[in-house]
């Protein structure tokens, strides 16, 4: 029998002694034996060293400052007793002075005392010059009076307006005038004051939610958690109909037999049936307990006899006779206690948190100060008093829906983004000032750090990145920004931080969907919920009943579970079938509702006593709740610190230096500092290339995540397969495996710009490639072109060099020595190296088995590579010799070279990275859960120097191709050399034909890019950047540029618009006006065609008979040869548009006749420049 497998525990959790169970840390040394061996409890320390707290149950200790803050981190929550003195703020004592009230809760609309004296003797409350006083006693802002809203409860703004508001909507209420969305029409809710909306509804069946119980009239559905439990939720009572006996009664009083009724023991044996069923009385009642009772505390006569029973507080023991303690705070049970919870003999005591008051029901807590829930509808902001029921409005200036808001109490700020200004806006809450934080982002999430003073936002540029900035931040560069988070997202939807325990929260979604969490500097990263979900968008964090909440718009439900993801709880009302944005405070939640209009809130645990806040016809958004104690002031762990840069907050929490893009931390995690060696890695996954600095492994190995980095999303990529980069253009050529295609990518900021296609395959897939960083020449191999070619820079041209070799696996040039080597796979799997033009080719290494990743040395003298089917690195010099293979072991997948460092890559139960210094020291760098499928080395000195091609292309006309202690001049794919260094078009094929890239095939040029492969290589539809635009297409607008050398001084640009050659005035109205087959020539004040031979008619659009072609064809010959001529005698070529007539190619009869002509003339003014 084998060994059972080691323990593996997770993120956040040790293993106990027994080796059979995980513990949380948190758990560790709390008072409570969490391992079935107690080993948790071990080794304790009995007392707290300075600055520390003492848990009241346990041997826990805390940091002294997280006392009192809000946040309970002892179990027993004894961190957070006894924070509010008992007469602080005190100003109406009550209840027989046993309670005494704050001045912010009298007259404020609640019944906070008993006796009612705290909501007597109130004055009407007076409202300021720029609000309304409802009727009803709110005050509103002024400009909401007679807009077609009601605003006040009692509709009283609405009321004697001179004339009936302008609607957005189609509908109005016939009488009181106001404003009505379709789905505000018999929805329950009275929106006319007349109540006409709700008049003549006819009952509508209703299909229920996946989390919601039908009532039986079909027309209401209630969450599956309120059937049975006690209150009749349906209109008809069904939700607690055939309930039967549910509930247990505590042992002080009698259950019914049939119901889940209650009674008093009192009530019980008294001759009066208490009992619908009257199961309370007749049986043994007259049976009466004996004198001396073996019972412990109560001892009661009930029909079935005698039995023991236990004060309230106890519960009956398993022996029936004795009584136990009830503890009811046992678990963070929810809704015993508002905040915390504190157990004791036969009872418990309720406490509150700083700035709370218990309130006379001795459970629930009540803040000090009217609390405020900031609101976006549509392009508005909106200040709801939640309990004055006040409203305000908060210029925004936002032209597009405002999406996310939230606010800053330090500052007195409050923080939007909204769709149309792709920027962070803020506005202090006196509106007197307005700014921006942060130009230049797309996002639609944003989140305050209010201890470590930093905004956090969700970058849609990026591909799905969390980006944070300073508070105060003067920033204008994405340069300087820093990243927290960009690797292994799906879509992001929402974030939500909770900065007194350093976490950070987001939903997103991708094959599926889920809830992940991290501390706020991204370490720590794991899932918390992945199931119960659909679509979870906005997130919230309720601090003192530690749980997360979220909106699903799918489901039509608002969600929650612990910290941990713990017990999930599913609230599916009727009233949330959109919910957008959810916000918690307290014992309340508050969600919007896009559809609807709506912002209502609820009970956070029942959702039960839902209330409409605001009901406007726009769009409701984004949430958030102001008062001053959900963000009080703490010592932050980043004032300490003194970051160069940024200074995150860490799980604890605890304060981490950060850094922006290109900047690496120092050794001494304070300081971010420019790089100090250059060379850097592009690792490549399927839809993302990685950046990562070597630099950055000095400060770190070994890690559980990704180094300090660059993530760079690859827009509309399908599956990234290789990658090559040039430093000098900042270009990045990429093989697409599902696209069949080589795109280009400019590395702009921080992000990868899409620059086109530099090559796009027809059934076909490129196998290998690799870019000569000279002449940005790129050489490459496909399934089915089984060949070694080069495509030029501006991929007007290709040209085989090694011919039937089949598909290769890896290439690597070394442009300064002038050499090549590629690898091959299968039965005969070796390595083979060659000069750059394909010529002296030898085979260096034959004993590989699958062999790939091939990498020169820094002076080419050597090639390396990974052979992944044995597992190691070889390496051998360039002419065979000096074979040298080091052991990397299974699951090696990649390999790259930076100077003389290894780096590879293995694949077994996680991704790994390792490397091998100089000291020959195996290490592991990283491991992480993303798959890769390459990576490649640069730096600086990697792509620096000379050969024969680095001045004008070597006066090469076409390709320019290294080799050592020279270069070679090689045509492209159908034309021939005239000479040294330029190339004529190839003629062997028939008219109105061209050949495929074997050379042998010859098709009919209406062949060529008609979306069918036709040559056995495909290549009639691996045509080349615009080439199919000018061959394939009846399109003449468009001309493929001239070949020319290229500038090897300057940078190049790849847009595709920068291909074409620009024409003069004269050749573009040859082009337009003369259909391509003429010139235009001056005549008499105007312009007409001068028509080439084979065409005639005002704009040279018709074709004469084919029987020209013949004399046409040697009369381009003789033209051609005349020009030659002349050009040798003057050195100048000299047009005479006038009277000039070109004679014509058969070919150019059926083909684009612009192509022909230029390529013709061309060749023929190089051949007479080169012989002058």
């Amino acid at each position: 029998m084998s060994a059972p497998a080691p323990l593996k525990c997770t993120f956040g959790t040790k293993p106990c002694k027994n080796n059979i169970e995980c513990v949380l840390y948190s758990h560790v040394c709390d008072g409570e034996a969490d391992c079935k061996d107690g080993s948790d409890e071990e080794l304790c320390s009995l007392e707290c060293g300075s600055g520390q707290f003492q848990c009241a149950h346990g041997k826990k200790c805390i940091d002294q400052r997280q006392v009192c803050d809000g946040v309970a981190q002892c179990q027993d929550r004894s961190d957070e007793i006894h924070c509010l003195k008992p007469m602080e703020g005190c100003a109406h004592h009550c209840d027989n002075k046993t309670r005494c009230l704050p001045d912010t809760f009298l007259c404020d609309g609640e019944r906070d005392c008993l006796d009612g004296t705290d909501e007597a003797n109130c004055a009407d409350e007076s409202c300021s010059s720029g609000e309304f006083r409802c009727t009803s006693g709110q005050c509103v802002s002024i400009s909401m009076r007679c807009d077609g809203h009601p605003d006040c409860w009692d509709h009283s703004d609405e009321e004697s307006c001179h004339k009936p508001p302008q609607c957005t909507t189609n509908r109005r209420c016939p009488q009181s005038q106001e404003c009505l969305l379709e789905e505000w029409v018999c929805d329950g809710e009275q929106d006319c004051k007349d109540g006409s909306d709700e008049e003549n509804c006819e009952m509508v069946q209703l299909k229920c939610g996946e989390f919601q119980w039908a009532c039986t009239s079909k027309s209401q559905c209630v969450p599956k958690a309120w059937r049975c439990d006690g209150t009749k939720d349906c209109a008809d009572e069904s939700d607690e109909a055939g309930c039967g006996q549910v509930a247990t009664c505590p042992s002080h009083q009698f259950q019914c037999a049939s119901t889940s009724e209650c009674l008093d023991m009192a009530l019980v044996c008294n001759s009066v049936r208490n009992c619908a069923d009257g199961s309370d009385e007749g049986g043994d009642c007259k049976t009466t307990c004996p004198d001396k009772a073996i019972c412990v505390q109560n001892c009661y006569s009930t029909p079935q006899g005698t039995r023991c029973g236990c004060k309230a507080g106890y519960q009956l023991n398993e022996d029936a006779v004795s009584c136990g303690d009830i503890d009811e705070c046992v678990g963070g049970r929810q809704g015993v206690c508002s905040h915390s919870c504190v157990n004791t003999q036969g009872s418990f005591h309720c406490h509150c948190n700083p700035g709370y008051l218990l309130e006379s029901d001795g459970r629930h807590c009540k803040i000090m100060g009217e609390p405020y829930l900031l609101a976006s509808v549509q392009t508005d902001l909106f200040l709801v008093g939640l309990r004055s029921s006040s409203l305000y409005v908060l210029v925004s200036s936002a032209k597009k829906a405002i999406l996310s808001v939230d606010y800053d109490w330090r500052d007195q700020r409050v923080f939007w983004v909204s769709l149309d200004s792709e920027s962070i806006k803020w506005s202090s809450l006196d509106q007197k000032k307005q700014g921006t934080l942060f130009k230049g982002i797309k996002s639609d999430c944003i989140a305050v750090d209010w201890i470590g003073r930093n905004m956090y936002w969700i970058d849609g540029i990026g591909g799905g990145r969390i980006i944070a900035i300073g508070l105060n931040s003067t920033i204008t560069s994405a340069l300087d920004l820093t990243v927290i988070l960009d690797k292994e997202f799906g879509q992001l939807l929402y974030l939500a931080l909770l900065p007194q325990k350093g976490l950070l929260f987001w939903s997103e979604i991708s094959n599926e969907a889920k809830i992940e969490r991290a501390g706020m500097d991204g370490s720590e990263r794991r899932v918390v919920v992945s199931h119960s979900l659909s679509w979870p968008g906005s997130l919230a964090v309720d601090p003192i009943g530690e749980r997360l909440y979220w909106t699903d718009k799918k489901l039509g439900c608002i969600g929650s579970a612990t910290l941990d993801g713990g017990d999930v709880k599913i609230l599916q009302l009727l009233e949330t079938t959109n919910p957008f944005s959810v916000t918690v405070f307290n014992d309340l939640l508050y969600w919007s509702d896009t559809k609807r209009g709506t912002i209502q809130g609820a009970n956070k645990i029942t959702g039960k006593n839902c209330k409409v806040l605001l009901k406007r016809p726009a769009q409701a958004f984004g949430l958030k709740v102001i008062h001053p104690l959900l963000q009080t002031s703490t010592d932050s762990p980043c004032e300490k610190l003194h970051c160069s840069h940024l200074c995150v907050l860490a799980p604890g929490p605890k304060g981490v230096c950060k850094c922006p893009s290109g900047l690496l931390l120092a050794e001494d995690g304070l300081n971010c500092s420019n790089l100090v060696n250059s060379a850097f890695l592009l690792v490549l996954s399927p839809t993302v290339v990685t950046q990562i600095y070597l630099q950055t492994m000095l400060s770190a190995v070994g890690l559980k995540t990704w180094p300090e980095h660059l993530s760079l999303p690859l827009a509309n990529v399908n599956e990234a397969a290789i990658l090559d980069y040039t430093l000098r253009d900042k270009m990045l050529y990429l093989a697409d495996s599902g696209h069949s295609s080589v795109g280009l990518f400019k590395l702009k900021e921080t992000s990868l710009v899409p620059r086109g296609q530099f090559l796009q395959l027809k059934g076909d897939t490129v196998t290998a490639l690799a870019l000569d960083w000279i002449t940005l020449n790129v050489y490459w191999s496909s399934t089915k072109q089984s060949r070694l070619q080069v495509t030029s820079s501006n991929g007007e041209h290709t040209a085989v060099l090694i011919d039937d070799i089949g598909s290769l696996e890896s290439i690597a040039l070394h442009p300064l020595s002038g050499r090549l080597c590629f690898a091959k796979q299968g039965e005969s799997a070796h390595v083979e190296c060659a000069h750059m033009d394909g010529g002296k080719r030898a085979q260096v290494w034959k004993d590989a088995v699958q062999p790939t990743s091939l990498t020169f040395s820094n002076d080419g003298g050597e090639i390396y590579w990974a052979d992944i089917g044995a597992g190691v690195i070889g390496s051998v010099r360039v002419d065979g010799s000096g074979y040298i293979a080091f052991t990397t072991g299974d699951g090696l997948i990649a390999f790259a070279l930076s100077n003389s460092m290894l780096l590879w890559v293995t694949d077994r139960d996680t991704t790994q990275v390792w490397y091998r210094d100089d000291q020959l020291i195996k290490t592991l760098w990283f491991e992480v859960n993303t798959e890769v499928v390459s990576l490649k080395a640069y730096s600086k000195s990697s792509q620096m120097g000379f050969n024969f091609c680095s001045d004008g292309n070597g006066d090469c006309s076409h390709f320019c191709l290294a080799v050592p202690g020279g270069r070679t001049c090689r045509c492209a794919h159908g034309h021939r050399p005239v000479n040294a260094t330029h190339c004529a078009l190839d003629q062997h094929c028939p008219a109105g034909s061209r050949p495929c890239l074997d050379g042998h095939t010859c098709l009919p040029l209406e062949k060529f890019c008609d979306g069918h492969p036709e040559c056995l290589d495909t290549s009639d539809e691996n045509l080349l950047r615009q080439m199919c635009s000018s061959w394939g297409s009846q399109d003449h607008d468009l001309l493929p540029s001239i070949p020319t050398s290229a500038d090897l001084g300057s940078t190049t640009s790849l847009d595709n618009s920068g291909l074409v050659r620009n024409l003069d005035v004269k050749q573009q109205c040859s082009e337009k006006r003369c259909n391509g087959n003429g010139e235009c020539v001056e005549t008499n004040g105007g312009t007409s065609c001068a028509c080439g031979q084979g065409y005639s008619g005002d704009s040279c659009q018709d074709q004469l008979a084919n029987t020209m072609q013949g004399p046409l064809i040697y009369g381009a010959v003789g033209l051609c040869a005349a020009i030659v001529v002349i050009s040798v005698l003057v050195a100048v070529v000299r047009r005479k548009t006038a009277n000039a007539r070109y004679a014509i190619p058969t070919a150019c009869v059926q083909m684009n006749f612009k192509v022909c002509l230029i390529q013709f003339c061309f060749i023929s003014q190089e051949v007479a420049s080169s012989v002058a």
